[in-house]
């Protein structure tokens, strides 16, 4: 008998949009996310950054990790297994999570929609599949991957409201952000999320791949009557730090993927000690968790603007220029719409508090020389970018 493999043959999966990703592609610039064959930048990044913050970009979401979870013990099953209170969620809605191992260490983050009775679905950044079954353990609960069942656009920006309702998708008027919807894009069932990694106005449209191209094109029908185009990570990459939003394995270690120790983070230790609920009972890593919040933070991944001009790309941080080093910038861009340097950097603490007087220490390179140079830098708690049309309901018609 022979067997014949043939898997070797095409390396990365083609999500159900690549014919029509693929004819905008003027760059070639192409990544992998997840197994999948995904853009970073598909014509100009200036155009794609711009298309989030002033009009509509649309990106491939279809390869989001992506996990439904049913059974009749769905909720006490993620209640045990997410660090947030879940009991209030109901069927239409949509929440932030995060969930640890038992040393009260980040394994990951995402969102939890709940689609409907004891029916939910998780989106992740990184493959959970294995520690989703081991913490169902005991629960009468299904756990089925269906990343590949399920095509996703993000379609976000300030005319996103207005492209999609002209797109045939009525009723996102009543939609409210975090809710979601099931309507039609003209006669195709869809759902419509009001969520998104850009921190503008957004939404998420789910739908079955057969269906794909079709809602593809009735959304890029609207182009001409408003300014729409594709986006890849490139563009994501400078619109989810001015949002403040983290990235795991980009920001921080998840703890599956750490091999050193105290090289794992906390919800506390990444900012996210909002999303954290000790007082709803016991989930994974909750007694770690008790145990680290009665005592003084060691390190945190904080938002700061750096001074000039300069590109600063990887970067200590230090207590005083000349001084300690206290940190490193985890990632950073220039920001088109703020004229600043953003940045997250990963800081020691001072007896639980930021050092106050931070200085980045890098290098760049200007005609082939290599220069260093030192710029102050300012910590802040809130959201570099935060527009008032993100959360408006409805949203304002362009």
């Amino acid at each position: 008998m022979i067997f014949e493999h043939t898997h070797f043959r095409q390396a990365l999966q083609l999500s159900p949009f690549h014919e029509r990703i693929a004819a905008l592609s003027k760059t070639e610039n192409w990544t992998s996310w997840n197994t999948y064959k995904v853009p970073r930048v598909l014509d100009k990044l200036s155009t794609e950054y711009f298309a989030i913050r002033s009009g509509t970009a649309v990106m491939d979401l279809t390869p989001m990790e992506k996990y439904r979870i049913s059974g009749g013990d769905a909720q006490e099953y993620l209640d045990r297994l997410v660090a947030r209170d879940i009991s209030n969620l109901r069927p239409g809605r949509v929440t932030y999570i995060v969930w640890c191992n038992d040393d009260g260490k980040l394994i990951d983050d995402g969102t939890l929609f709940q689609l409907g009775d004891n029916d939910y679905r998780i989106c992740a950044q990184h493959h959970q599949l294995d520690w989703l079954l081991m913490s169902a353990a005991g629960f009468d609960v299904q756990v089925e991957l269906e990343t590949d069942n399920v095509a996703a656009l993000a379609v976000q920006g300030p005319t996103s409201y207005s492209v999609l309702s002209e797109a045939g998708i009525a009723g996102l008027e009543h939609l409210k952000p975090f809710g979601i919807h099931d309507l039609h894009c003209g006669d195709i069932p869809v759902t419509v999320s009001r969520t998104g990694f850009t921190g503008d106005l957004g939404y998420e449209v789910w739908m079955q791949p057969s269906d794909a191209l079709a809602v593809w094109d009735a959304i890029f029908a609207v182009q001409g009557r408003y300014d729409v185009h594709a986006m890849g990570l490139d563009a994501l990459e400078m619109v989810r730090i001015e949002a403040g939003f983290i990235m795991p394995g980009f920001d921080f270690n998840t703890a599956e993927s750490t091999v050193r120790d105290g090289y794992d983070r906390s919800p506390y230790e990444v900012g996210l000690g909002w999303v954290v609920n000790l007082d709803k009972g016991h989930f994974t890593g909750r007694k770690a968790l008790q145990l680290e919040k009665t005592q003084p933070g060691k390190r945190r991944l904080t938002k700061i603007v750096v001074d000039g001009n300069k590109p600063v790309g990887e970067a200590f941080i230090y207590n005083g220029k000349n001084g300690k080093q206290v940190g490193e910038i985890r990632c950073t861009t220039w920001s088109p719409i703020l004229k600043a340097n953003l940045a997250l950097a990963d800081i020691d603490l001072v007896n639980g508090k930021l050092p106050s007087d931070l200085w980045a220490r890098f290098d760049y390179q200007r005609e082939l020389k290599w220069r260093t140079a030192w710029a102050a830098c300012r910590a802040q708690a809130k959201p570099f970018y935060n527009p008032e049309h993100r959360s408006a309901t409805p949203p304002a018609r362009f």
